[in-house]
């Protein structure tokens, strides 16, 4: 797709990238000039940023928004960005989460997304979107990391996962990277609003076979859910099937192994994967 056509310039990236050259524009400042003012960034990144080539960091939108006086308003162009790279089904209900007063979570073949790290993430978008640009993968895994800021507050909400320990037996392509993987778990599971299970193999089947859940409690009390397969996905608000999903997840819940034995065997993984790398 051409950057200068009609469809592109609606583009949160693009409209993005025209702010800021606007800004910079009004100034009167060169590429090269902006370069030496903000300190740090490359004349040619700001280029590929203002043409919508690439996304801006935050630090970089951060420093912006300061040097132009923009009450934040750059800042705010990114969030807008960064939702247009979720998936379409999911967008609406990721929206919400800033506003969740807690999360539980079932995966059934991978970690679930706010408990991954950029070296996992990075490889479930490049096996899942084969022929995606590195820009545009890295670019997605920076969207991941950034909602993984909710569990990062002062008062953060209650995160809640179930993972099949199919996805603790499925590596990376390179060992260290499902190591650290582990090594975060282990990490994430001692903060005292997260829980983290494991439903093991011995269980045999269950409710969420090939799925996967998320039910949301609003802080008013509402909660809504998201149903996810390997492509596709479901927001639900109706309280029926609220209800039942939230069953099948207590189904799955009762069916896993509790804390501290999802925590051995998670650390049991991790043993396998460091002595694979070792050998």
């Amino acid at each position: 797709m051409e950057l200068n056509n009609e469809k592109a310039k609606l583009t949160p990236r693009v409209r993005l990238g025209n702010r800021m050259r606007r800004l910079r524009e009004r100034r009167g400042l060169s590429l090269r000039q902006l370069s030496e003012q903000v300190g740090g960034y490359s004349h040619s990144y700001l280029g590929r940023v203002e043409l919508g080539e690439q996304l801006p960091s935050q630090a970089l939108v951060d420093s912006l928004d300061e040097f132009f006086d923009t009450d934040g308003v750059l800042s705010d162009l990114l969030d807008l960005t960064h939702e247009s790279l979720i998936a379409d089904y999911s967008r609406a209900f990721v929206s919400k989460e800033p506003g969740a007063a807690r999360l539980q979570v079932f995966t059934s073949s991978h970690v679930p997304g706010l408990l991954q790290t950029e070296d996992y993430a990075r490889e479930l978008f490049r096996t899942a979107l084969p022929g995606e640009r590195d820009s545009s993968l890295n670019e997605r895994v920076a969207v991941r990391m950034r909602r993984q800021r909710i569990l990062d507050r002062e008062e953060p909400p209650y995160y809640w996962a179930i993972i099949d320990e199919a996805a603790l037996r499925r590596p990376t392509l390179v060992t260290k990277k499902m190591a650290g993987q582990l090594r975060h778990l282990l990490k994430m599971a001692v903060r005292p609003r997260i829980t983290i299970q494991v439903l093991p193999f011995s269980r045999g089947m269950h409710p969420m076979l090939g799925g996967g859940l998320t039910l949301m409690t609003l802080a008013e009390g509402t909660t809504i859910a998201l149903v996810e397969s390997f492509d596709s996905g479901e927001g639900v608000d109706s309280t029926n099937r609220v209800v039942e999903l939230t069953d099948r997840f207590d189904l799955a819940r009762s069916m896993a192994l509790t804390d501290d034995e999802s925590l051995d065997l998670i650390r049991r993984y991790l043993k396998e994967y460091e002595d694979e790398r070792d050998s």
